[in-house]
Parts: structure tokens; C-alpha cells; sequence
């Protein structure tokens, strides 16, 4: 399905409105981070039971990039990440005047469920742009959610230094997002409403459209995903903890360690694109899994604080090009169904990102949490390893078949049109 010609300011204008997407995206959920004492205090929940609230926001998040998120295909991404943007503002606000945890597990239920939603959404429409472009632009995208995680999180720092209270936080951010929306809806750029294959003559759809979207290469690049995000997922919770009490530094330089890591993935990001164009997505992430890996390694095998922040900011360097590139893959395979295709990666992304920290926290319970953090360190080397599932199949060639790896195809570019077969899954 090739892109559809559009004049310049169009396509800048229609970037412009992803990136604003991907931007409040980020910000919402590091406001909302960066306020959960606050609302833990208010309700007077123990550190169990705002686990089990907080479980309420990953199981929303779960069911609505499996489930809604594939109203993509049916609607189209604008229609759908436009409204499911404005009410990520407004589900913002509810977290902080609830008064019990049923209330603030609804509450954030619902706020999960539409940043799910908005999270496929958001990432089918920079698919779109970027064959629009027809060239690889998604890694800037992800490095604005990136920053957008910044600004969230050091507003409500800032707010919560001023005295200001979570409901007004959530209020101030939550009004900015809708702002931010009506932006992004003034300018998304115009897309075709997916085709899907005709009915045959006996008034049912084809078995493709009716059929699953899953295939093993879904599931495979699913599969990179997760083991990409649990890395990401245990820098979060794991460094700084493994930095103070395996390493004995300091609160201060112990909280440098995932600085480091968030630092080094948004620059990563930054130059993602240029770097993808330059020598393909196989090669770039082949790279940046063995950046990842050999970086945290060494640095767990050395066992020195300065070592250790080298290593999370390796692992965040590494990690910066890996889920765009395995987004955009997805989103490629089956054009008219890359919500879809974005629900089954993405979730199983996701689900890395959860389980992982846990995993490495009952693995540290028996070999100490040295060890454990080198579990993240071979999942991304295992990335590394799958690269190649990365690359499109080029037309006429067979199921099983694979073209060179290192040639330079113009389908193997990002942004360039999909030569995907109808009919194959792919």
C-alpha cells in the first residue's frame, strides 16, 4: 500500500501533530508518576495496596491496547488518537479526588485503558507519516514521548515543591493536554480509511479479513519488544537501588544511574533516524542490542558506581532505537490492519516492561541483584540475535526465504513503501 502524495507544509504540519501526540503522551504519564506519593498519601494506602491500584492502571493499559486499539483499523488512526487524546486529559484528573483504593483502581483503570488506546493509536499514525515521508522518521517520535516524560515528571516536581496539590497539578497538566490535542487534530495529516478485501459472493469477507493477525512474525517482533522493554522496566525500578545497596554510593549518585539511562535514550533517539537511513534497522539494531549488552555487562563485571552509571547510560543508548524500529516493522506488515498488528507488539512490549522488574526481582532474592541485572543484559543481546525479523519480504520472495541481509534494498528504508503481499500475513 504506497503513501499518498502530499504537498510539503502537509506533511509537516502532519508530523508536527503526531510528535504533540507522543508528546502529551509522555507527559501525562510522568505527571501522574511524579504525584503518586502524594496520592497515596491523601488515601492512606499501604505500599500493597497501591500496588493493586496501580495493577488496575497495567490491566487497563493491556485491554485497550489489545482491544480498542484495534479500532484503528476499523476507523482510521486520526479518528481514533484525536478523541482518545482529549480524554487522556481528562482521565488525568480523577486519580487525585478519589477517596479509597476501589475508586482510585476505577479511576485508573480507565485512565489506562485510553492510554493504551492512544498508545496504539498514536504509533499506527506515525507509521503512516513516515511512508508518507518515505523516510525513516519514527525514532524522532519516541525520543518527543521521551521528552515529554521529562517535562511531566519535573512539572509535577516542580508543583509539588511549590505546595501545589495533586488535583491541581493533574488540572493544569490535563488542561495543557487538551491543548495539545486540539493541535494535533487541527493538523493530523489526511489519511484513506483502510481498505479491507470485498466481500465474495456468498456476502461474507474474505478469510483474510475475518482471519487472526496473528502470524510468527508478529509474534516474533512481539517478542523483541519485550525483551527490549525489560530492560527499560528494570533500569526504572532496579537502578538506583542497585547502585546504593549492591555498589554503596550515595542517594544522589544512585538516582544519576537511571538519569543516565533516560539521558542517553533520548539522544539515542534523536539520532535514531539518521542512523536507521544510514545502514537499515537490521544492522542498527543488530548494533544497539550489542551496545546494550557488552555495555551493562561490563559495567555489572566491574562493580564500580562510575562503571555502573556507564552501563545503565550504555543500556539506554543501546535500547533508544530498538522499540521503534520493531513499531514501525508491525505497523508495516499488513497496512490495513496495523492497529492490529500494533496491539499484539506492543502489548507483549508492555507486558516485558511489567514483568520484567519482577522477574529480576525474585531472581536477585537467590543470586543477589549483580547477577540479576544480567538477565535484562541477555534479553537485549538476544535482540541483537533476531534482527533480521525486522526486514519486510521483498515480492516473489517465497515463505522461509530470506534476501541478503546487508543489501540495499529500498524496502528494507523505513519510510519507504511497503511491498508486503496481499494475502500473506505479512
Amino acid at each position: 500500500m504506497k503513501a499518498e502524495p502530499h504537498d510539503r507544509r502537509t506533511l509537516v504540519r502532519g508530523r508536527t501533530a503526531t510528535s504533540l501526540l507522543f508528546l502529551l503522551f509522555g507527559t501525562a504519564l510522568g505527571t501522574w508518576t511524579s504525584r503518586i506519593p502524594a496520592v497515596k498519601g491523601h488515601i492512606g494506602l499501604s505500599d500493597g495496596l497501591l500496588s493493586l491500584a496501580l495493577l488496575a492502571f497495567a490491566v487497563g493499559a493491556i485491554v485497550g491496547m489489545l482491544l480498542l486499539g484495534r479500532l484503528v483499523d476499523r476507523f482510521g488512526s486520526t479518528l481514533v488518537m484525536v478523541p482518545t487524546a482529549l480524554l487522556e486529559g481528562v482521565l488525568l484528573v480523577p486519580p487525585a479526588y478519589v477517596g479509597s483504593l476501589a475508586g482510585l483502581a476505577a479511576a485508573l483503570f480507565l485512565f489506562g485503558l485510553t492510554h493504551g488506546t492512544l498508545n496504539i493509536a498514536m504509533n499506527a499514525n506515525a507509521v503512516h507519516v513516515q511512508q508518507a515521508y518515505g523516510r525513516p522518521i519514527m525514532s524522532s517520535f519516541h525520543a518527543v514521548y521521551s521528552i515529554g516524560g521529562f517535562l511531566g515528571a519535573a512539572a509535577g516536581g516542580f508543583l509539588a515543591r511549590q505546595g501545589v496539590g495533586p488535583g491541581a497539578t493533574f488540572i493544569t497538566v490535563g488542561l495543557a493536554v487538551l491543548v495539545l490535542a486540539g493541535w494535533a487534530a487541527l493538523w493530523a495529516l489526511p489519511e484513506t480509511r483502510p481498505q479491507r478485501p470485498a466481500p465474495n459472493v456468498a456476502g461474507h469477507a474474505t478469510e483474510r479479513a475475518e482471519g487472526s493477525v496473528v502470524s510468527l512474525d508478529l509474534i516474533l517482533l512481539g517478542v523483541l519488544a519485550m525483551c527490549a522493554l525489560v530492560g527499560e522496566g528494570t533500569a526504572a525500578d532496579w537502578s538506583a537501588v542497585y547502585m546504593h545497596e549492591s555498589l554503596g554510593s550515595s542517594a544522589g549518585t544512585a538516582a544519576t544511574a537511571f538519569a543516565a539511562f533516560s539521558v542517553a535514550m533520548t539522544a539515542g533517539r534523536l539520532l535514531g533516524d539518521r542512523l536507521v537511513a544510514r545502514f537499515g534497522p537490521v544492522r542498527l539494531v543488530r548494533a544497539s542490542g550489542v551496545l546494550a549488552s557488552v555495555g551493562m555487562l561490563a559495567a555489572l563485571l566491574t562493580g564500580h558506581p562510575i562503571a555502573g552509571i556507564a552501563g545503565f547510560a550504555c543500556l539506554g543508548a543501546g535500547m533508544a532505537c530498538i522499540a521503534p524500529q520493531v513499531y514501525s516493522a508491525a505497523g508495516r506488515r499488513d497496512p490495513a490492519r496495523a492497529g492490529a498488528a500494533l496491539s499484539l507488539v506492543i502489548s507483549l512490549g508492555y507486558t516485558g516492561f511489567l514483568v520484567g522488574p519482577i522477574v529480576v526481582g525474585s531472581v536477585s532474592t537467590v543470586t543477589g541483584l549483580p547477577t540479576a541485572l544480567g538477565v535484562p543484559a541477555l534479553l537485549v543481546l538476544c535482540v541483537a540475535l533476531g534482527a533480521s525479523v525486522l526486514r519486510p519480504r521483498e515480492a516473489g520472495v517465497p515463505d522461509g526465504a530470506s534476501p541478503s541481509l546487508d543489501s540495499p534494498r529500498s524496502d528494507d528504508r523505513p519510510g519507504a513503501p511497503s511491498t508486503s503481499r496481499p494475502g500473506t500475513g505479512d
